[in-house]
């Protein structure tokens, strides 16, 4: 297999890197002030479970031993590179003689990182130019409230379609802000599907239509968007646990935020996407620090930043492009979810996935046993597996595997051969 290649607008080859036998990368080892010796750490690019020979990307993840599957929904696993790469950073960010974190968020060091982070991520979504790009802080539950208070006045009507948990938490937020209309609530039949958009009654009046692109507690994801049917034809979008993992043409967007820590970062930052000319109407109630056009205005400097989280996502951004874009992601993304999905409705019902197969996320897995008893006992073999974070949401119990980008293949195939095996055991 070839070693791994960079983009030419990738920033990882810049800093010295080693060679190791197998002809793969591995970022420097450094000393420590201690007197503990730090033990070089390499990347291996093969899958350790499976022998199919797929595309070289879907192969660049793989795991060290003294690391975990980790299955959880967020903050997530990431990259182990770009952790290497931070690691190899974080002392000394490339000769500057401090660290990100000792960084002043006006000075031209950390100015250079967060433009380079927009500019990739724009690259990664191609991002038309008549739209802002906003590093803010809050998570995306800030968001709930800040869209309407930056889109529409108390009396506006808007529209709310709600496939989960996380839609239901946005329309009762936007209640406090503006006149909220649920057009569409999967909740009766527990968040399981998601309607024909050629059936729904949208408001003409609407100023603006929200969806949850990815339910991350249900699991249940749009494969394809609607379109808002009302005055502004505004669409608005909660993507966090689907952003970067997959295409989007932004441009039938309004407003799509999410927050990092599921795909493309820690948790502290949320990453807005906003139409320039929406930005500037907020109500005169709203917060400054919700006012988008403060945070555009200031290229999101208006205070001090996540400052590390923003450099964090830039590493992830370098990296997804390494990969060859979000189409060769998502085609990643697929092959792990169908290895997952096909072992859970291959199991003869001792495995059971609730959610409608066509609107199955790629991200979220959720899966119930069977013999309900045996799941805490699942849950801790896994554990025992090197393998964490598989026990559901409290709201709905089970368990569920999160498969975000930085999930290696391994890990997938790791979790499938220990549910045969369980299965086998306890059937």
């Amino acid at each position: 297999m070839s070693s791994i290649t960079s983009s030419p607008n990738s920033l990882f080859l810049k800093n010295p890197i080693l060679k190791t036998n197998n002809n793969f990368t591995q970022s420097p080892t450094f000393k420590l002030a201690s007197p503990t010796k730090a033990r070089p750490v390499s990347i291996t690019c093969s899958s350790s479970v499976s022998q199919t020979q797929t595309h070289p990307s879907t192969q660049i993840h793989a795991q060290q031993p003294d690391r975990v599957f980790n299955f959880a929904a967020g903050p997530a696993t990431l990259p182990e590179k770009v952790l290497l790469k931070a690691q190899s950073e974080l002392y000394n960010w490339r000769g500057c003689g401090m660290s990100v974190t000792e960084m002043s968020h006006r000075g031209k060091e950390f100015k250079s990182i967060i433009e380079k982070a927009e500019s990739d991520l724009r690259t990664l979504l191609n991002i038309p130019g008549e739209y802002s790009v906003l590093f803010l802080q809050g998570g995306a539950t800030t968001q709930f409230a800040a869209v309407p208070l930056n889109l529409c006045t108390p009396d506006d009507s808007v529209d709310y379609l709600v496939t989960g948990s996380w839609g239901d938490k946005a329309v009762k937020e936007a209640q406090k802000y503006c006149k909220t209309n649920v057009i569409w609530s999967g909740k009766a039949e527990k968040y399981t599907k998601i309607p024909a958009f050629e059936g729904l009654e949208q408001n003409p009046d609407a100023k603006y239509l929200h969806i949850c692109a990815n339910e991350t507690i249900h699991g249940v994801e749009f494969k394809d968007y609607p379109t808002a049917k009302n005055k502004t034809g505004i669409l608005v979008a909660d993507m966090s646990s689907n952003f970067c993992s997959k295409p989007v043409d932004v441009s039938k967007f309004g407003v799509i935020y999410a927050g990092a820590q599921k795909n493309v970062g820690p948790s502290g930052v949320t990453i807005v996407i906003v139409r320039k000319d929406l930005i500037g109407n907020a109500q005169t109630t709203t917060p400054i620090m919700l006012d988008y056009k403060i945070h555009s205005e200031n290229n999101s400097l208006y205070n001090t930043p996540p400052c590390y989280c923003i450099y964090m996502c830039g590493l992830v951004f370098e990296y997804l492009l390494e990969l060859g874009g979000l189409k060769e992601v998502e085609k990643m993304n697929e092959n792990k979810a169908k290895l997952l999905y096909d072992a859970i409705d291959g199991s003869n019902g001792f495995y059971r996935c609730p959610v409608e197969k066509s609107v199955r996320s790629l991200m979220n897995v959720p899966f119930t046993l069977e013999k309900s008893e045996l799941e805490g006992e699942f849950v801790k073999e896994a554990a025992k597996e090197n393998m964490v974070q598989l026990k559901g949401h409290r709201s709905v119990g089970g368990m569920r595997a999160s498969i975000y980008n930085a999930m290696p293949l391994a890990g997938v195939e790791k979790l499938v051969l220990f549910m045969k095996d369980f299965q086998a055991k306890h059937a």
